[in-house]
């Protein structure tokens, strides 16, 4: 009887929080009969939900694949601060067309989803995003209420050398690459979808963290759908900090890319998670290692670039000798047999280091992985693999070494076996500055 009266009680007490009327007496069934007669439902009172609200974007089309793996840290960055105005989501941009990509099989790679690199399920543990197509699906068309063409300040800090974070709707610096059609939309190019199309479009000067669009995109438009092109020009709010974090340790490859890696790994270096200590949990929010935890497989990994790269910076770039010299010494430091490298080399540039270095391997995919895979899974692989070593030594300014950087912090690998990079042939010690270590933030 007490317990009875008790569960009264209770009921009562939330009926009162939540519908804000008096309690009705009675529990479970009783109340199903009292809530639902007629001209009770009237005096509920329920909070209209929210639109859903979606922001696109994209980035300059000469940017690599690791810069706009940044650029999407930024960006979602400032969705997660624009959720506490609205319902917000993030649309994907589809890969393809750049520049690194050089495979044979280049045109077919466009409207690619980033489910083919990424755990989408990883990322939406961050903030809300779908896929393009998804986009397309849930609004109807691939119809773009407004683009927000970003661009820098004419008397910005370039010309002034006074950083003043701003932001302002502008004239257009330069022509737009964008134009109307005769149905008054701007047409372009939309990740390779010829029905994409914007409403509205305009320029907007930006010296700025990305944190700073939340006011305009929340006060200054009404549109459901906002895309910001050249979202390069935004900085991150936070760099290195938790925020900063969180968006990068959402970022796990795809589950297929790291089996491949892993496959590799087992077959070719005598490397598994558990023997390496480096088993991932699933929920990356939950997945704290400790510095030095994780002990690596027994392989030396290089990334070496080439090509256009190395050309560009011959001060910091070995030849592919002096190349062969530091990764021996190293590999006898390190009392390594097996060497992995990840590489835009030529083939004959490999077969000479291969003969200069014993033990030397990389992931060469097959025709039928190349069309599966892509360019950018290739490169994943890449990354993955190099990702697990004993020790890591990459090149400088690389984008793509910086990202392994990253990806072994947050398994937990010591500085020491990660923060590395190859020197010029006649740079000394001192000249050679090594990586800035970033300690990850949680």
């Amino acid at each position: 009887m007490a317990a009875g009266r008790c569960q009264r009680v209770v009921c009562g007490a939330l009926l009162f929080i939540f519908f804000g009327f008096p309690a009705l007496v009675g529990c479970d069934d009783d109340i199903d009969q009292q809530i639902f007669q007629p001209g009770i439902q009237s005096t509920l009172k329920v909070a209209a939900a929210k639109p859903r609200r979606y922001l696109l974007y994209d980035v300059n089309p000469g940017e690599g694949f690791n810069l706009r793996r940044d650029v999407y840290m930024r960006v979602a960055n400032l969705v997660k601060k624009l959720q506490d105005q609205g319902s917000w989501v993030l649309v994907l941009p589809p890969w393809g067309r750049l520049y690194h990509w050089k495979s044979s099989m280049d045109k077919q790679q466009t409207k690619i989803p980033w489910t083919a690199f990424f755990d989408l399920e990883s990322l939406n543990r961050h903030v809300p995003v779908i896929e393009f197509e998804d986009y397309i699906k849930e609004t109807g068309s691939a119809e773009i209420d407004e683009m927000w063409y970003l661009q820098s300040y004419k008397d910005g800090f370039f010309s002034t050398g006074k950083w003043e974070e701003k932001v302002d709707e502008r004239e257009c610096n330069d022509r737009p690459v964008y134009h109307l059609d005769e149905n008054g939309r701007y047409r372009g190019w939309f990740w390779g979808y010829d029905e994409a199309y914007v409403l509205k479009f305009k320029c907007v000067s930006a010296q700025a963290n990305a944190g700073l669009m939340v006011k305009p995109l929340t006060e200054n438009t009404t549109a459901r759908s906002v895309m910001i092109n050249r979202a390069e020009v935004l900085l991150h709010d936070m760099y290195g900090q938790a925020d900063y974090w969180a968006a990068r340790r959402s970022m796990r490859f795809s589950k297929e890319l790291r089996f491949v890696g892993n496959e590799f790994r087992r077959k070719h270096l005598n490397s598994t998670d558990k023997d390496d200590k480096t088993i991932m949990w699933e929920d990356w929010r939950t997945f704290k290692p400790a510095v030095g935890t994780a002990k690596g497989g027994p392989y030396l990994a290089v990334h070496l670039r080439r090509g256009d790269f190395a050309r560009s910076h011959s001060k910091n770039v070995p030849s592919l000798p002096g190349a062969a010299k530091q990764i021996r010494q190293i590999k006898k430091e390190q009392k390594l047999k097996k060497v992995f490298l990840a590489t835009d080399a030529t083939d004959q540039e490999v077969k000479e280091l291969q003969k200069s270095v014993k033990g030397l391997v990389r992931f060469k995919p097959t025709k039928e992985e190349l069309n599966r895979y892509k360019d950018g899974g290739v490169a994943i692989i890449d990354q993955w693999i190099c990702t697990h070593a004993r020790y890591f030594i990459g090149t400088a300014l690389s984008t793509f070494s910086f990202r392994i950087h990253e990806e072994r912090a947050i398994l937990g690998f010591e500085p020491k076996t990660t923060y590395n990079r190859l020197c010029a042939d006649n740079q000394t010690t001192e000249e050679c500055e090594q990586p800035s270590q970033w300690a990850v933030v949680y």
